[in-house]
């Protein structure tokens, strides 16, 4: 298993159909087959032992990615929004590396000899005019196909191993081979360091679907570039749909008429952000797609006829289900555990285990956090319902123990945005000196609204028990998040306590 056998099988079928575009340039499969292989022969000759990617997306990250998978190197996209220092860290972990990045960032790199540093322009000119040669990869399932650094908002960053066999399983089990039209055409915003943009590639070049790449994202660049390349299928992170959804809504006008799947997920999707999604693009199948970068993507969905489902009925129990992440992929099984590791039922709450050929849960350096049966134990908080129905409650290390009861802050926050003048909402739990920790709240109204914070403990008194209202709410302009879409709440909690963040 290799991840070029998706690439050869695409250039060996739809050679001639494009495959990325990038502004006025493109690739086609064969293009990118023959450059991934003339990459490989370069890097190969340097001596490095990985291939890096310090850039936003560019028709560089595919070739660069399959280049690794030819040479049998690790590819390792780097987070272009970290500090020199930071960087510095990242790269003398991996070096001796052959590193790609924008032509005014190659004098700035440390830790790397100068001419393992290359200018993005440079790398794909000297790939396009190589010859790829005879196909000569590992077909070693156990290669490290992938080192994905972690986004660190709890510690430094830490490189996850995704193995050849995790990301091909984990394609070979959710895509059908050449399953896209010829006019399809995915819009990627999502940055190249995120699993989600690696699962992107690799399941549009195997479903034989063009990618249309979106650098930097706005939300109005992300829709004058949907209306242009007739984007048919899009990936966001929820506060990206948020943004889209704001400015057509302020446009009194969705006017995609090309677009046909709208699949999101990195961070909670509030309930009213899908609802306005799904009035704006009655016709379009949306997708929640919950995954970790140690689960090489996907490991549950809830898919466009259940989203469907959940608006049109009545039932409480059905309904509730648009907030789910839908049910575990047939290739993946799920458990809830509590604290002593073991499985409750329908219902209850605990951690989200994980187990399945495409869960890698090993970091470099670090070894595998797979349990003896291999299950791999995700940090994240939930439920499961009695129809496998999966409900994430945030990270466990966010529940606020208040007087011995544990209490989740997405189930507060999910109650703070059904108020009409909530846009925003983070829980975090303050020291309290009775009661252990306290329920605290960061609100974000909307805009030309107003609630007083005596009004919204109200609200969610009456929805919750009252020890879950919050004993203390501050209002703030924006919440902060990283760029995937993930709230920093460690940094919400820094700052109600006035610490430095």
């Amino acid at each position: 298993m290799n991840l070029m056998m998706l690439l050869e099988m695409a250039a060996s079928g739809l050679g001639d159909r494009v495959a990325f575009t990038n502004g006025d340039d493109s690739l086609t499969y064969a293009a990118l087959f023959d450059a991934a292989g003339a990459a490989a022969a370069t890097v190969s000759q340097t001596g490095a032992q990985h291939l890096a990617v310090l850039d936003v997306s560019s028709l560089a990250v595919p070739v660069g990615l399959f280049a690794s998978a030819w040479s049998g190197l690790p590819f390792v996209p780097l987070n272009y929004r970290l500090t020199g220092a930071e960087l510095d860290a990242l790269t003398e972990q991996i070096a001796p590396a052959y590193l790609v990045t924008e032509a005014e960032r190659v004098g700035q790199i440390h830790g790397l000899a100068p001419e393992m540093v290359v200018a993005r322009e440079d790398f794909l000119a000297n790939a396009r005019a190589g010859s790829a040669g005879e196909p000569s990869w590992s077909m070693d399932a156990e290669d490290v196909a992938i080192l994905l650094f972690t986004s660190g908002t709890t510690g430094p960053p830490k490189a996850a191993v995704l193995r050849h066999k995790h990301l091909v399983s984990y394609i070979l089990g959710s895509v059908e081979f050449a399953s896209a039209a010829e006019e399809d055409a995915a819009l990627v915003s999502v940055p190249p360091y995120h699993i989600a943009g690696m699962a992107a590639i690799a399941s549009s070049v195997y479903a034989g679907r063009r990618v249309v790449q979106l650098p930097n994202f706005s939300a109005e660049a992300w829709i004058e570039l949907a209306r242009k390349e007739r984007v048919t299928n899009a990936f966001v992170v929820p506060t990206m749909l948020a943004r889209i959804v704001d400015t057509l809504e302020a446009t009194d006008s969705a006017d995609l008429p090309h677009l046909r799947a709208i699949s999101y997920g990195g961070g909670k999707m509030p309930q009213s952000v899908i609802e306005r999604a799904m009035a704006l693009f009655p016709d379009a199948n949306f997708t929640n797609a919950y995954g970790l970068t140690e689960t090489s993507s996907t490991i549950a969905i809830l898919g466009p006829d259940e989203h469907r489902a959940a608006m049109e009925s009545d039932d409480p129990k059905i309904r509730r289900r648009i907030v789910s992440v839908g049910r575990p992929l047939p290739s993946v099984e799920v458990e809830i555990r509590d604290d002593e590791g073991v499985a409750v039922g329908p219902g209850e709450r605990g951690e989200i285990y994980v187990r399945g050929e495409q869960v890698s849960g090993e970091y470099r350096g670090k070894g595998s956090r797979l349990d003896r049966d291999g299950w791999f134990p995700t940090r994240d908080g939930g439920s499961m319902d009695a129809d496998g129905y999966l409900f994430l409650e945030g990270r466990v290390d966010d529940i606020i123990v208040r007087g011995g009861e544990n209490i989740s802050p997405g189930e507060v926050e999910d109650v703070l945005l059904e108020h009409e003048a909530v846009a925003d909402a983070a829980v975090v739990g303050v020291p309290d000196e009775q009661w252990g920790e306290a329920v605290a709240a960061a609100i974000v109204t909307r805009p030309g609204k107003e609630a007083a914070a005596d009004e919204l403990r109200a609200f969610v008194k009456d929805r919750l028990r009252s020890s879950r209202a919050p004993e203390r709410i501050e209002f703030c302009d924006e919440l902060p998040y990283n760029e995937t879409g993930k709230l920093l709440r460690r940094r919400v909690r820094a700052q109600m306590l006035g610490e430095a963040s």
